[in-house]
């Protein structure tokens, strides 16, 4: 009988919210697969827990994937950690997770503490809706295309970004999203805890001048409705989702029109042409 993969949440900066079930977990199962043994290290010895770990990261996910499946496959318990919060959250951990189910494999969550929606609830900004956009790429053409993709978003957006590079990825926002309003959230549950409520234009004068200091989540309003602009692509596209739901020709066609700006006929001719 195969073991579980057990998915442990563990603390974003104050190590009293480390829950009981977590530290439980990670003291009855065989190994841990950590993002950073250093790191996790430091949080079983001061929860007085010994267990072997192995290091999986990044760099090195392919290789290890396939011991710590074989491992877990003949019988063993394995706790899945990241440095801070919830594993598999813009995470290498994701794959191993994936690679879990594919193998039928057990995966049991032992939710913790998240950078997220920490952040979220203390930003002041409006989170009915939001987008997780994890980091930016520092790959030149992957970060533009993201960067398009945005433009037009209407929910609130939340990015993760280390301090060295949020002078220029607020610069980069600013050039494609136009002045937002925004929040940036730093070094959460930690001492300097602080929420700065203020617009992208205003953070990237003050920290082109002052350099960053601590781990930040930045939440970006969304695009006001009024001045989204929708193209005939879009029109389309939509009009195929409604189609997809069940809506006739001209159901799909008028509702899209509608959502969109684009005409109807535009919308339906474009459909009936593609059906041909």
């Amino acid at each position: 009988m195969s073991g579980k993969l057990f998915v442990v949440g563990t603390p974003i900066g104050n190590l009293g919210d480390f829950s009981p079930r977590a530290a439980q977990t990670l003291a009855d199962v065989d190994f841990i697969a950590a993002e950073d043994t250093r790191v996790t290290v430091k949080l079983l010895n001061h929860f007085e827990i010994k267990k072997p770990m192995v290091s999986y990261y990044e760099h090195n996910k392919a290789s290890k994937s396939e011991h710590i499946i074989s491992r877990i496959l003949e019988g063993e318990n394995c706790a899945l950690v990241t440095d801070a919060g919830m594993p598999a959250i813009s995470d290498p951990g994701i794959d191993l997770v994936a690679l879990c189910h594919q193998y039928n494999i057990e995966v049991v969550s032992v939710p913790g503490p998240s950078a997220i929606i920490t952040a979220a609830a203390i930003s002041g900004m409006d989170v009915s809706r939001f987008t997780f956009e994890g980091f930016l790429s520092m790959n030149k053409p992957k970060r533009r295309e993201h960067l398009a993709d945005i433009v037009n978003e209407k929910r609130t957006m939340i990015f993760y970004e280390a301090p060295h590079k949020l002078p220029a990825t607020l610069k980069d926002f600013l050039e494609y999203l136009g002045d937002r309003k925004i929040a940036l959230v730093k070094e959460l549950t930690k001492i300097h805890e602080n929420v700065e409520l203020t617009t992208l234009s205003e953070a990237c004068e003050k920290y082109s001048q002052t350099p960053p200091k601590g781990e930040f989540v930045v939440i970006i309003e969304g695009k006001k409705t009024e001045d989204v602009v929708f193209d005939e692509t879009d029109g389309i596209a939509l009009a195929k989702r409604f189609l997809s739901e069940g809506m006739s020709l001209s159901e799909a066609a008028k509702r899209a029109a509608k959502e969109t700006g684009i005409k109807k006929g535009d919308i339906y001719k474009a459909l009936t042409e593609e059906d041909r």
